[in-house]
């Protein structure tokens, strides 16, 4: 009986420990969690403007010069641009994006897989490793992103996307991201990257007739790799925010259920205790009554 009641108390201190634990990770990614939703929302509106007003332009400026960034080809190789996060214990968050990523080649190009031309660009550790260790042609280049989270390194590799298209290494890039709703929500996206996606004509719509200055051919040249990198860099703010309040969500979670196994640990403890106190009573009686007799 006694090293039941000792077992019962160790499992207690560990799950206390457990806890401690957990409300600690739970702070601490609540305190990263409100910079990196002021970070995405901030970004957000601009990056939207900018991603409707380059798709706007793509769609009126069809066979002009200097649109190699959204010249469209029969589909041969492919680049998902992946983006996880470096940590664990993140509830379902790097599952979900990393199941997303596999569904999407399943479904659109698995001919292009079973050749081998489809390519994984991974930012953070734990898309490569799943991928790297699935037998994937997994990327490490942009993997460390989110130790030095700015913009000038998510622009890298953005930059890189773009170089790889217009050489036609790839003739499809598509970024996997989960899109920040709030801390108990996450939306997991499939968005086109390259070549720029073109707004879908209404029929009946008139052309939108922009005025250029200086020359659209500058503009272009000028603006297209600017607002990409713009559009990535919001991905990767969308996916930190995302991570951080799938981490918080999940660690308040497991203190809840640390909470409910304490309370059932310590109902154990509190029987075996009484009955070993009800035994050791029932043992001096016995006792009592066989010295009298």
């Amino acid at each position: 009986m006694a090293g039941q009641l000792k077992e019962v108390r160790n499992r207690i201190k560990s799950v206390q420990s457990t806890q401690q634990i957990t409300k600690a990770m739970k702070m601490v990614s609540a305190a990263k969690l409100r910079r990196a939703q002021d970070a995405i929302i901030q970004m957000r509106p601009y990056a939207q403007k900018l991603q409707e007003m380059l798709s706007n332009i793509v769609s009126n400026s069809e066979g002009e010069a200097g649109m190699s960034l959204a010249a469209e080809r029969p589909i041969e190789k492919i680049l998902f641009i992946v983006i996880t996060s470096d940590r664990g214990l993140a509830g379902a968050f790097n599952a979900n994006t990393i199941k997303l990523t596999k569904a999407t080649i399943a479904e659109k190009y698995s001919d292009q897989y079973k050749k081998g031309n489809v390519t994984i660009w991974n930012i953070g550790k734990k898309g490569y490793e799943h991928f790297a260790k699935n037998n994937y042609k997994a990327d490490a280049t942009f993997k460390d992103i989110f130790l030095n989270l700015n913009f000038e390194n998510v622009q890298a590799a953005s930059k890189a996307a773009m170089t790889a298209f217009e050489e036609k290494q790839f003739d499809v890039v598509e970024v996997v991201y989960s899109q920040f709703k709030n801390a108990a929500t996450q939306k997991f996206e499939v968005e086109r990257f390259l070549p720029i996606p073109k707004v879908e004509k209404k029929a009946g719509a008139t052309k939108a007739d922009f005025i250029y200055d200086p020359s659209k051919e500058l503009l272009i040249a000028e603006l297209m790799p600017k607002i990409l990198n713009t559009q990535l860099y919001k991905a990767v703010l969308d996916s930190n925010a995302s991570e951080h309040g799938a981490r918080m969500t999940a660690m308040d979670k497991a203190s809840e259920n640390a909470n409910e196994m304490l309370r059932s640990l310590k109902i154990s403890y509190n029987r075996a205790r009484q009955a070993a106190i009800t035994t050791e009573l029932t043992e001096i009686v016995s006792g009592a009554a066989a010295l009298q007799g």
